[in-house]
């Protein structure tokens, strides 16, 4: 993402390029598969929530062998996804083992190359695939007093960087890394779901996106909310305060906007 989510964090939201190439050769027109998943972030938020276009939804989970989210996490995303999006046919998880990248701290390109070379699950027929990449390092964007936790840089497309997380785990709060690794990923589908008003067609326009940090909530209590302090003493108190009221939720603008493209 270009706009940065700073949860007392910065969530990075990259706005990916458009690949939807056909060469054509002796009259034989080569469409490029991969397309539908190579759009801007927020282009399929109508395709990801609603039946219209694809009745299964197929999430993809590539992990290493240190990265591997927790089971809570694994259940938690489910059913949040269960949850809020319409798909008669279901939601599959499918895990990817991948060798471990050598090349952290990661610039978004070198993620990008990292899905290109390890992506299985492309959205075809009547089923949509979103990609979660957990990170075994951290992103290059971050300073001694930011990080980046995760980045949702296409539209069906997510990098958390657990090592990053892996850092605010325990302390006198006592905070897991399943419950870090779930609010940062619900934050990031929220933005896969186009959130907030990512395609310019939200029902709450006005009212709903943060004037002073665009693409996000200006509800302080809801999933999307945007905080402008980074330091890491911030990140702590932000997620522990999310922590003991359980993990966070949609306010009811966002929950609008989502039931307005189809989601639940």
């Amino acid at each position: 993402m270009s706009n940065f989510f700073k949860i007392s964090i910065i969530l990075l939201i990259s706005f990916g390029s458009l690949f939807s190439c056909k060469k054509k050769d002796d009259d034989v027109v080569v469409v490029d598969l991969k397309a539908e998943n190579r759009k801007v972030l927020g282009a399929s938020g109508e395709d990801i929530l609603s039946a219209d276009a694809f009745t299964e939804l197929r999430l993809e989970l590539v992990f290493t062998k240190t990265t591997r989210p927790s089971n809570q996490t694994i259940i938690a995303l489910r059913d949040f996804l269960e949850q809020r999006v319409n798909k008669p046919d279901g939601v599959q998880i499918i895990p990817n083992l991948i060798p471990a990248p050598n090349t952290q701290p990661f610039t978004l390109d070198e993620i990008r190359d990292i899905e290109d070379d390890h992506r299985m699950q492309y959205t075809e027929d009547n089923s949509i695939a979103l990609y979660i990449f957990f990170a075994n390092g951290s992103s290059i964007n971050d300073t001694d007093t930011s990080v980046t936790l995760g980045t949702a840089y296409q539209n069906t497309s997510i990098v958390i960087y657990s090592s990053t997380l892996v850092q605010f785990v325990g302390g006198p709060n006592n905070l897991s890394l399943s419950t870090l690794e779930t609010i940062t990923t619900e934050h990031e589908l929220g933005h896969l779901f186009s959130l907030v008003n990512l395609a310019n067609d939200d029902i709450h326009p006005i009212d709903h996106e943060d004037p002073d940090n665009n693409k996000h909530c200006v509800i302080e209590d809801c999933l999307m909310y945007f905080q402008s302090s980074a330091t890491r003493a911030a990140i702590t108190n932000r997620m522990s305060r999310r922590a003991q009221g359980g993990t966070p939720v949609f306010d009811g603008l966002c929950i609008a906007d989502l039931q307005a493209k189809g989601g639940k």
